[in-house]
C-alpha cells in the first residue's frame, strides 16, 4: 500500500505521525512511505533518517496526498488540507468531529474516509489510541497548571505543595479515566489536597483502595457538588470524555463567580468541545485568557508540548493498525476487526459512526 504522513501544520505541532523505526517496518513489509521533508526536523528525525529507513521524501503535502492513500496523521487536518483529500484516500488519525462542527462538516464533504484513532476500541471497551495521548494530557494538566498559577502568569501566586505547616492548596480533578487517573498521580505526588469528582461510585471506591483517605476526598458527580468543589481550588482539571460526543459541560459560567480570583482551570476535554462551558480552544503559542478572573487553559492539542515522548508513546500504539490496514486493504481489515471498525467514522461523505452522528446532530 501507499501511505502518506504530512508534516503537521496546527500550531506548536512538531509530533509525526510515524518514526523511521515505524517506516522501516512497513517498508520491510512492501509498503511504500511517502514522508513530506522535515517532517519529523522538530523532534530530531531528519529526513536522512527517513531516507535510510526506507522511505521517499516529497517535498509538499500536495505531492503526499497526490501519492498515497492511506494518509496517517497525528491532529486532523487543518482547512488548507482539505483541498488534497479525495474519496480515494482513507484517513487514519485523531479526528474529535465533534469538537468542531463546521470543520467536520467540511471534512466530510471531502468523500474521504476518516478513521479516528480516538474511538478505536479494544475488547475491555478502553481506548487503546486515545490512551497515550490522555495519559500524556493528564501528566500535563498538572504541570501547566502549577505553572499558570504563578503570578507572573497571571495565576493567585501559589504553589502546589505542602511546606511546613502550611496548609496544601487544592487541586479538583474532574472525571477519572486515563487522563484524570494521570492528573490525580500527578497532584498527589505534588502534596496537593485532592478532590476527585466522577458519576462512577465504583470507580471511586477503587481510587480510594489506592490513594487512601489523607489529604484526599472522594466526590460523587453532581452540578451542586462540582460548585462546591471548585469554590476553594486552586486548580481545576476537567478530564470528561464521551466517545464520539461533544464533552458535557460540567462547570457552568455561574459557578466561576464563587471561585478565587487567579484560580487555574485546565480543560483537557477541549478537543472534544471542553467541559467548561467558558472554555474556547487555545494554542501553545496563546495558551490562556482570563474568564471572570479565573484564569483558562484550553490547548487542543496538549501533548504536543512534549512532542518527542508523545510521537513515541502514539507509535507504539498504532504501529499495529497501521500495518492491518496496509498488509489487509482498508475494507477486509475493517470487516475482520469490530475494534478497528468502530473507528469508523466517515465514509462516502457520510458519518457512520452513531455516537459523533448524533453529537453533530444536537
Amino acid at each position: 500500500m501507499k501511505i502518506g504522513v504530512p508534516k503537521e501544520i496546527k500550531n506548536n505541532e512538531f509530533r509525526v505521525a510515524l518514526t523511521p523505526t515505524s517506516v522501516q517496518i512497513l517498508v520491510d513489509q512492501y509498503h511504500d512511505v511517502y514522508v513530506q521533508a522535515s517532517a519529523g526536523n522538530g523532534i530530531g528525525f531528519t529526513d536522512e533518517d527517513y531516507i535510510n529507513s526506507g522511505a521517499i521524501i516529497l517535498n509538499t503535502a500536495k505531492e503526499v496526498f497526490n501519492s498515497a492513500t492511506l494518509i496517517v496523521k497525528v491532529k486532523e487536518p487543518m482547512p488548507s488540507e482539505f483541498k488534497y483529500l479525495t474519496k480515494d484516500h482513507t484517513l487514519f488519525t485523531y479526528l474529535h468531529l465533534a469538537g468542531e462542527p463546521k470543520q467536520a462538516a467540511d471534512l466530510i464533504a471531502t468523500g474521504v474516509t476518516g478513521i479516528a484513532y480516538e474511538t478505536v476500541t479494544a475488547e475491555d471497551g478502553s481506548m487503546p489510541l486515545l490512551a497515550p495521548m490522555s495519559a500524556i494530557a493528564g501528566q500535563l494538566s498538572v504541570i501547566v497548571g502549577s505553572y499558570h498559577l504563578l503570578k507572573p502568569n497571571q495565576g493567585m501566586g501559589t504553589l502546589i505543595g505542602a511546606f511546613a505547616d502550611i496548609q496544601p492548596r487544592i487541586v479538583t480533578v474532574i472525571g477519572a479515566g486515563i487522563a484524570g487517573t494521570e492528573a490525580i498521580d500527578k497532584a498527589i505526588s505534588n502534596k496537593a489536597y485532592l478532590k476527585i469528582i466522577d458519576l462512577s461510585e465504583k470507580r471511586l471506591n477503587e481510587l480510594e483502595a489506592i490513594y487512601g483517605n489523607k489529604n484526599v476526598e472522594y466526590i460523587l458527580s453532581t452540578e451542586s457538588a462540582i460548585n462546591e468543589a471548585i469554590k476553594d481550588s486552586d486548580l481545576v482539571i476537567g478530564a470528561v470524555y464521551v466517545v464520539g460526543k461533544q464533552a458535557p459541560k460540567v462547570i457552568k459560567n455561574s459557578m466561576l463567580e464563587n471561585m478565587k480570583p487567579g484560580a487555574v482551570m485546565v480543560d483537557i476535554s477541549i478537543d472534544q468541545g471542553g467541559c467548561f462551558e467558558s472554555s474556547k480552544p487555545t494554542t501553545h503559542d496563546e495558551p490562556t485568557y482570563l474568564y471572570n478572573g479565573v484564569l483558562h487553559y484550553c490547548v487542543t492539542n496538549m501533548p504536543g508540548a512534549v512532542p518527542l515522548t508523545a510521537t513515541e508513546a502514539l507509535n507504539k500504539a498504532t504501529l499495529s493498525y497501521v500495518l492491518e490496514l496496509a498488509n489487509k486493504g482498508i475494507e477486509l481489515a475493517l470487516s475482520e476487526n469490530i475494534h478497528l471498525a468502530n473507528g469508523l467514522n466517515i465514509k462516502n461523505g457520510e458519518i457512520v459512526h452513531d455516537a459523533v452522528r448524533d453529537a453533530l446532530a444536537s
